[in-house]
């Protein structure tokens, strides 16, 4: 929407370092697309947060940009004499970075701002969201001072093969592998060195395996450079030579802090070293009570060990369906060829792992909600899955359960495993997509049948995504269980008759419609007056603060937010639930 003459990101704190006295900002000429692709090598300015004084500079050289020329978007080559230009001017900088270090001030946590200006140079805002990689890196031993001692003292001794900029802290060493394509990215073995032209969510399985990654063109906000940083990766992007300099099977140690990449190994055993870095604006690490309870959303198993070091009260919605996509055959298929143990074993095993690292805090395990355009994906679904023209409104949740009582039996099989063989009492089990109270009491008597009965180790929940849920809540709730979980996102296409996945209706898509907002209240209201619990696991409280504070104003028991959104709806909770006490 703005004619952008230059656009770029700007971070309130160094994402590589994790430094908080210093501002970032990263500029290129056109719309933005191409800095966020990692498509073109933005120039990096570094402001001091004290001084609003620019330390350091690197003016980048920049052959096209994109336009919109009518309700087109095009690629334009820029004039020679513009290439090699600075894109934004010193004093652009400096007024960026203020207006950025008020946001930070504003919403109490570092922030990752997009900005355009446009041909009269005005300056527009048009993101901020929490730095979702920031990290505080210390010392931890005597021990990893040496290491880090020793690795300096054989640096020092290599050649320097290419300069880019450092994009996530760490060094790692070990053989290249040049991908220039998706289709190549099963060349990548553990230990690697990935060097690529750029990177996007197709390389995403080859770099969870590498040892550090290499790129051509890309900024601190390039794909290569945040994924590397949620990955704890090192990482040097927009060395424009990478590619061409280096030679597949080269060993090479890549310095993610510096920037630097210099030719052979370490003599030491293949790992990544991560750095210690001082904070000089140390913030204070204040863990917030509150009433009520903030828990998280996921789905996959390798971060839940990261997850769970942040400050939730627990799980509020395991998704089933990451599990089974990575098991990757259709269940009926599975119990065709009797393999119904192995299929179990590989689901318990991945639920196990949750449990542990979140243990003794409380994982609410949503049973498969997958539709039937889903399940044909996996190995034989097209063999077991009718073709429906409306999946969204068809063969799902709780009915399903009902007629595929065998495929149900095996979740149900891999949650007593997880509870009574490998003793993990902290998970739940919520049923999706109920359409009436007497579904509701059939997949009960199944959950029950299997030996899994209600106690205060074992909560049995529901989820709340249909007019009907709401309609009826009194009559559902009396079939007996412990709690709801209102999946706003469907409750929210449901109630406004709107597909939020279809371009065409999508901006009618809102949580915060009223009638949304009456079928939350009522839900809420209802289980306080029948005694049980409610929580909201949908997309809505993590996007709007606005929400989040009405729900605690309706008296929510809980709220789950995706991993990004801890912090930040932490603390709108504590605000809204202090404003309450006052009120009162």
């Amino acid at each position: 929407m703005v004619q952008s003459a230059a656009s770029g990101v700007a971070f309130t704190c160094d994402p590589v370092t994790g430094e908080k006295n210093k501002i970032i900002v990263d500029a290129i000429y056109g719309l933005g697309e191409l800095i966020v692709q990692g498509e073109a090598n933005p120039d990096h300015f570094v402001v001091n947060k004290g001084s609003f004084q620019i330390e350091k500079k690197i003016i980048s050289s920049q052959k096209v940009q994109l336009i919109k020329k009518d309700d087109r978007t095009l690629r334009v080559p820029l004039a020679a004499k513009d290439q090699e230009r600075q894109k934004i001017s010193d004093q652009e900088v400096v007024k960026i970075a203020k207006i950025c270090d008020k946001l930070q001030r504003h919403y109490f946590f570092p922030q990752d701002v997009e900005f355009a200006i446009d041909k009269k140079r005005n300056i527009f805002i048009v993101q901020t969201r929490p730095v979702t990689t920031l990290k505080e890196i210390k010392k931890e031993t005597e021990g990893s001072d040496k290491e880090a001692s020793a690795v300096e003292s054989q640096i020092k001794k290599k050649k320097e093969l290419l300069t880019g900029l450092p994009a996530s802290p760490g060094i790692g060493w070990g053989p290249t592998v040049i991908i220039k394509s998706k289709k190549e990215i099963n060349k990548v073995r553990n230990g690697d060195i990935l060097v690529t032209s750029m990177t996007n969510p197709d390389f995403v399985p080859a770099m969870k395996k590498v040892s550090a990654i290499v790129t051509d063109k890309g900024g601190l906000t390039s794909h290569a450079a945040i994924v590397s940083r949620e990955l704890g990766v090192p990482c040097v992007v927009g060395t424009e030579l990478a590619t061409k300099k280096l030679k597949n099977g080269l060993t090479i140690t890549v310095n993610g802090t510096t920037g630097k990449v210099y030719q052979g190994g370490l003599n030491l055993k293949p790992k990544i070293i991560q750095p210690s870095f001082a904070q000089p604006e140390k913030e204070p690490n204040l863990l917030l009570k509150t009433a009520t309870k903030l828990y998280v959303n996921l789905a996959d198993f390798s971060i839940a060990r990261q997850v769970a070091q942040k400050d939730v009260d627990g799980v509020g919605l395991l998704r089933a369906e990451f599990m089974m996509a990575e098991i990757g055959v259709h269940p009926k298929k599975i119990i065709a060829e009797k393999k119904e143990k192995e299929f179990i074993e590989k689901l318990a095993d991945r639920i196990g792992v949750f449990c542990q690292e979140f243990n003794p805090r409380p994982v609410v395990y949503r049973a498969t909600d997958f539709k039937t355009n889903e399940y044909s994906t996996l190995k034989g679904g097209d063999l077991y899955e009718p073709k429906e023209a409306n999946p969204m409104l068809g063969f799902r949740g709780a009915f399903r359960y009902i007629v595929n009582e065998d495929v149900f039996s095996m979740e149900l099989k891999a949650i007593k495993k997880v509870r009574n063989k490998m003793g993990l009492r902290n998970l739940w089990l919520m049923i999706p997509f109920v359409r009436t109270p007497e579904e509701l009491l059939q997949v009960k008597k199944i959950v029950t049948s299997e030996g899994l009965i209600r106690s205060p180790s074992f909560r049995f929940w529901m989820m709340v995504e249909i007019p009907s849920n709401v309609i009826l809540l009194e009559e559902f709730l009396k079939v007996g269980i412990d709690g709801v979980s209102i999946g706003s996102n469907d409750l929210t296409m449901m109630i406004l008759g709107t597909d939020r996945d279809n371009q065409e209706v999508a901006s009618v898509f809102d949580e915060r419609n009223p009638a949304v907002l009456w079928a939350l209240e009522k839900t809420i209201k209802t289980c306080r007056k029948m005694n049980v619990t409610c929580s909201i696991c949908g997309q809505g409280p993590s996007e709007y603060p606005d929400l989040a504070e009405k729900l605690v104003e309706y008296g929510i028991t809980s709220i789950s937010v995706n991993p990004d959104a801890i912090e930040r709806t932490r603390e709108i909770i504590y605000n809204a639930e202090a404003r309450l006490v006052g009120k009162r």
